[in-house]
């Protein structure tokens, strides 16, 4: 019992020995710059300008209050104006474009046109309530 409490004490006192030691120079030859600041950089990627203009215009679009008008009209709370669901169709295109051309996630075919069809939608109800004034 006495030799194995000796070799658990020797063992994790020579474990933390090691672990103290585990970041000078000498333990590693002369490389004392073996941080992940001494690997060279890569060129920084450049934004693609058509991301930054779809990323722009879908912020001015929110920043108009667009998203919020189109959750609240979901929640039938608001109705929109023919201009508000011309700038909510203006939202979704900038939206699917982004995801397309800027996103590293590509959503299925499914999902795409299924908005399509919805707005599709919302476009003739748009259409036919400015018609029957």
């Amino acid at each position: 019992m006495l030799v194995r409490s000796l070799m658990i004490s020797s063992l994790a006192a020579g474990s933390a020995l090691l672990a103290g030691c585990a970041d000078t120079a000498s333990m590693f030859g002369n490389s004392a710059n073996l941080t992940t600041s001494s690997v060279a950089p890569t060129a920084a990627a450049k934004a693609d300008p058509v991301c930054s203009s779809l990323t722009s215009q879908i912020d001015g679009l929110r920043k108009e209050g667009v998203a919020d008008k189109i959750e609240k009209a979901s929640l039938k709370k608001y109705k929109m104006t023919t201009a508000e669901l011309v700038k909510a169709d203006q939202l979704n295109k900038a939206n699917a474009d982004f995801q397309n051309k800027c996103s590293t996630y590509k959503p299925t075919t499914a999902a795409v046109t299924a908005p399509a069809a919805a707005v599709g939608a919302v476009k003739e109800a748009a259409n036919t309530a400015v018609a029957k004034p």
